[in-house]
């Protein structure tokens, strides 16, 4: 699907082909990718890593245009076991038209501008700097959904919530990798707008851009250690819980097998009539003489084994 875009009064407005400077490519078929290639100049390899989600960030420079591939964080839905991903789509910017690829349709139509916009770099820029402060608004829900996780973890000390926290901090690994990489796509960038003189203003938010990027990248990297602290302690816990339940078990079973050994033998009918002959009081002493020899017999058996295996 292609959106057609003008700028117009400093906002993105909807228009016609042929007015069109800024172009929205989703889910591109074959004839929308075949435009790709031969109006736009792309090859197979820029248009394939465009929409590869898992394709890592760069910024590529030609004499005309340069080309861009960020990693921006997919919307949330709370469906999936806290976990958060990202994917990548691609920027290809020239003095005429700004294009964008990616493989849905939540990149512009999502985009909320505060500054005006009166080229396509400007839409280039605003574009980075929204997916900046997504990323900042999934640290915020992380950091409120590992807080409630761990409220319900101390409540019912429940194995699943550890699950859910290793999601999030797996979801942080991502996070980080995908930061750092768009910090140095923003740094290259600063270095070109540097070279060909870009406004003041566009440098200055260039230079805000990289700012906070750096303080997203250090807030997830901590919120990634703490995660990883919080689930080992967690997990002590667990295995605390664990033996202690195993240990209360040991002592009714220590308790009630005796007992159940008591019943068992007093219960052996078949055995009083083999021993009909012999007193009760020489033949059932003897049957717990002999079961106490087996048990030794078994566990000194068991040891030597133990020890020619070390």
């Amino acid at each position: 699907m292609i959106k057609y875009h003008r700028l117009e009064a400093g906002t993105l407005r909807e228009c016609a082909e042929q007015d069109a400077s800024v172009l929205w490519f989703s889910h591109p078929d074959t004839a929308e990718k075949a435009m790709l290639l031969e109006r736009f100049h792309l090859d197979d390899h820029a248009l394939a890593s465009a929409l590869d989600p898992d394709e890592v960030s760069r910024i590529e420079f030609h004499p005309n245009a340069l080309f861009m591939i960020w990693k921006r964080p997919e919307n949330y839905s709370g469906q999936d076991s806290f976990c958060f991903d990202v994917s990548s789509f691609g920027l290809l910017l020239s003095q005429e038209h700004m294009v964008l690829i990616c493989a849905d349709d939540k990149q512009i139509s999502d985009l909320t501008h505060s500054r005006p916009m009166s080229e396509p770099l400007d839409v280039v820029l605003e574009v980075l700097f929204h997916n900046i402060h997504h990323y900042l608004g999934h640290l915020k829900v992380i950091k409120m959904i590992a807080r409630e996780l761990q409220q319900q973890f101390n409540a019912s000390m429940d194995s699943r919530h550890l699950v859910q926290m290793f999601n999030l901090s797996e979801s942080l690994v991502y996070y980080i990798n995908a930061i750092d990489s768009n910090g140095s796509v923003l740094t290259r960038l600063r270095n070109h707008a540097h070279k060909h003189q870009y406004s003041s203003d566009r440098l200055s938010l260039i230079e805000d851009m990289i700012i906070e990027n750096e303080q997203c990248h250090k807030q997830a990297k901590i919120y990634s250690t703490v995660f990883a602290s919080l689930m080992d302690a967690r997990g002590n816990l667990v295995n605390n819980n664990t033996n202690n339940l195993l240990r209360k078990l040991t002592l009714i079973n220590v308790v009630f097998l005796p007992l159940n050994l008591l019943a068992g033998i007093g219960g052996m009918s078949e055995y009083s009539m083999m021993t009909t002959p012999i007193p009760w009081w020489i033949s059932y002493p003897a049957l717990l003489v002999g079961m106490a020899g087996l048990g030794v017999a078994m566990v000194v058996v068991l040891k030597r084994l133990a020890n020619s295996k070390a």
